[in-house]
Formats: C-alpha cells, structure tokens, sequence
C-alpha cells in the first residue's frame, strides 16, 4: 500500500494531531491503554485490507483482529471479534457499509466505527453519523495518518477529513430545507458567548483555534463546549452541530 492514501489536508487539535476537523467529544477523557486497539477490517478489496493490514502491523499499540470483504460479514465478525474500532468502506457489494453501520452498533454496542472510503458525497457522510460511524476519512489520507485516527477515535474523538466539513454543514441545510415546518420542542437558553462557540464549532474549529478567534483561553473554551453539551444533552461537539441545525440554533448563510 506504502502511502497510496496520498496527502492529509487540514491540522487537528493540541493532544491528537492527525485526519480530524476538530470534532472531539469534550466528555470523553483519554487513558494510558493497557491492551492493543483492537481493530476490525471491512473492505470488498483484499488488496485494500491487506494494505492496512501491514500498515497497522507496524503499530505496538493497534491490533487487527479480522477483516470483513462486505457488510453482511462485518456485521458477523463485529459480533464475533468485538473490536474497538470498526474501520469500513461505504459502498461494498451485498450490503453496504452504512447499513451495516447500525447492525454492527446493536452486536457490538462498544464499538466504533470509522468510515474510510472514496465517497465525498455530503449524503454519504450525512448518512454515515446518522447511522452511528465515529469517523469519516477520505482515503485519499496518508498511511501514517490512519492509525492517527484510529487512536483519536478509541479516545473519543470524532474524525471527519477537514475537505468534508464544509460538505457537512451543507447537507444540513439542505435537510433543513427539506424538512417541513413542524412544532419543536423549546431548546434550551444559550448564553451569547455559548452560541459564539457553537457557530465556530459548526465550521470545524477546535479548541485552540476558537480560543485565538475569541480572544480567550483554551480553558474557557472547553469549559463553554462543556456547559453547550450539559445544556442540550449531548455527548460530543458533531451531536451538538447536528442539534443545533436541526432546532434551528444556528442559520447557515
């Protein structure tokens, strides 16, 4: 495989440098692991998965424990194996990766899933969250960065390729568009700086970077997140983005 990925764009946050947008659940805090990151394989391509394969082999603290070549077979090794992360093409023949998705959720609740895949399609990773993946990473990204990712993941990070961000928040517009006025239930008062970090939150950011933008420290940014993820009962900063477009907190111009 070598670095047939090709190159990473975008940076990621202080303590998990790597493929990320800078979607990280605050709640989450990461631990010296005592075993491997048990990792499942799941791609129609043999070729493919031996690549990762060999690139993960080379990795003390990541082990892959089976390979999959369609969804149908994730979903069974999933519940077999029950790794740590699930790493899943999008679209393979019999079923496809987001469909086996939410199956692979309900057999092996602890797992998480990162999709790796050629797709850019908005939908695609629109579908993706929706059906419960932890990540989204072209595979256009380097070798080297796919066992960055798999770790962010294991430590509760949500990573998605800084190329696709933008393409997120613009299929939640369209969904906005889409959806029919209905009655919503009130959501919670955010103070104005609170709604300050959510829209910065919303194209990407992290930490770091928003607390240049605002002028404060990185402590009173997390601290913010913080306090947006307890007010809207939510687990991670991309649940917070999802909420906040669907009750119409934020307008994306």
């Amino acid at each position: 495989m070598g670095d047939s990925f090709g190159p990473v764009r975008g940076d990621a946050d202080d303590d998990h440098r790597g493929a990320g947008g800078g979607y990280e659940a605050d709640r989450t805090v990461s631990v010296a692991r005592q075993e491997p990151i048990r990792v499942l394989v799941v791609d129609d391509h043999a070729l493919f998965r031996r690549g990762l394969e060999i690139v993960l082999a080379q990795e003390e603290d990541i082990q892959v424990v089976g390979e999959a070549g369609d969804g149908a077979e994730a979903v069974d090794k999933a519940a077999d194996l029950l790794p740590d992360i699930v790493l899943m093409d999008v679209r393979m023949p019999k079923r496809g990766g987001i469909e086996a998705c939410t199956s692979i959720k309900e057999v092996a609740p602890s797992a998480k899933i990162i999709m790796l895949t050629i797709s850019d399609e908005e939908a695609d990773l629109y579908d993706a969250i929706k059906a419960g993946a932890t990540g989204y990473l072209l595979k256009e990204i380097s070798t080297d960065e796919v066992a960055t990712a798999i770790r962010a993941v294991a430590d509760g990070q949500s990573q998605i390729s800084p190329s696709m961000a933008s393409k997120l928040l613009t299929e939640f517009k369209s969904m906005i568009q889409r959806t029919d006025e209905r009655r919503l239930v009130p959501a919670p008062r955010l103070t104005d700086r609170e709604l300050e970090v959510l829209k910065l939150v919303a194209t990407g950011m992290n930490n770091r970077d928003i607390a240049k933008e605002l002028f404060i420290s990185e402590n009173t940014v997390k601290n913010h997140v913080r306090n947006i993820l307890e007010k809207l009962q939510l687990h991670s900063r991309m649940e917070a983005v999802v909420y906040a477009m669907r009750e119409k907190i934020l307008e994306i111009r």
